[in-house]
């Protein structure tokens, strides 16, 4: 039997440790602690030395109490200081760095940075955050039977763009096929279908298992018939992202030499 582990999400206020807690609970099948609730339920909205100890021990006990049920437990609050983060004595730290003030000048003045820390998360991107907190703390496996997007396309080469939509389409349902066109020789495109797959597992390593890479035929129409069970859907990425151009990318390596 897994040891249940007790995580705490900390970080200034504003920092998104709530939107994150809401979604990774689910994912370990966590029991979610979130600091403004837990002050609402014991009416203490005193933010002094005072009362931020008791809300920590607040805290701290009600996550053993799921501890003692056998279930993993998030806890969501500032914890501001090396002190109160030691008498949490959490089994996994979350350091939600992405903002350097909260709005509430007196939490700014006494936090104080994390030296130690489990993941350290600096972009508000939570959904693909909480996968891959929960691929590490639990792991995953692939399974034909749950809903799994598709990505189609040539690949050549994988590069920032297609990380970013890959990453769109992964929050869709946690898994992704993708199919590899195979279309080496075909116009301008170069690689095979082994080096497209080395080169997506290089940059999708973390999420390993959530995906599966498979080889099709040059595929240029896709049909389908009516009530056929899913849907057809264009990602819209920022126009940045939009404009980056595997074309211009073997341009670029046949002129460093790298590609013939």
């Amino acid at each position: 039997m897994i040891k249940p582990k007790k995580i705490l999400v900390m970080g200034l206020p504003g920092a998104g440790k709530t939107y994150f807690s809401k979604i990774l609970f689910p994912l370990i099948n966590a029991v979610w602690l979130n600091a403004d609730q837990v002050r609402k339920d014991a009416d203490d909205w005193d933010f002094s030395t005072e009362g931020r100890v008791r809300q920590a021990n607040r805290m701290k006990s009600l996550a053993q109490k799921a501890l003692d049920q056998g279930k993993n437990v998030i806890a969501d609050f500032v914890c501001p200081t090396d002190k109160t983060r030691d008498d949490f004595n959490a089994d996994v730290l979350i350091w939600m760095d992405t903002i350097k003030e909260g709005r509430f000048q007196d939490t700014n003045k006494i936090f104080i940075n994390p030296k130690k820390f489990d993941f350290r998360i600096t972009e508000k991107n939570a959904e693909i955050w909480a996968i891959k907190v929960a691929d590490k703390l639990q792991g995953y496996s692939w399974d034909n039977k749950k809903p799994t997007a598709q990505m189609l396309g040539r690949w050549q080469p994988w590069h920032d763009g297609h990380q970013k939509l890959f990453e769109e389409i992964l929050k869709k349902t946690g898994q992704v096929n993708i199919m590899v066109r195979d279309v080496q020789g075909v116009g301008d495109n170069p690689f095979d279908f082994e080096t497209v797959k080395e080169n997506i597992l290089k940059a999708l390593n973390e999420f390993k298992n959530r995906i599966k890479i498979t080889l099709v035929p040059n595929l240029t129409n896709i049909c389908y018939g009516r009530g056929v069970g899913y849907k057809i859907e264009e990602i819209v990425l920022d126009k940045e992202v939009q404009e980056i151009s595997a074309t211009k990318i073997r341009e670029k390596m046949r002129k460093e030499g790298k590609l013939k």
